[in-house]
């Protein structure tokens, strides 16, 4: 199996995702773990519903 360029890290008060490439955080603090967000990152990548994923962990963390 390939690594995967976007793995979900935990730290304190949450998650953030981790980008194996340029090695530096992605995106938001997540208070709970992004899981579909990281298959659609590393999977297809469609950019409409990775806006779709991002707005409903951003709606979670209120």
């Amino acid at each position: 199996m390939a690594r995967r360029r976007y793995v979900a890290r935990g730290v304190p008060g949450g998650y953030r995702i981790w980008d194996n490439r340029v090695r530096r955080w992605w995106g938001d603090l997540y208070e709970h773990c992004p899981d579909d967000l990281l298959g659609e990152l590393n999977g297809p990548a469609d950019p409409d519903r990775l806006t779709e994923l991002m707005r409903r962990y951003r709606r979670l963390k209120r």
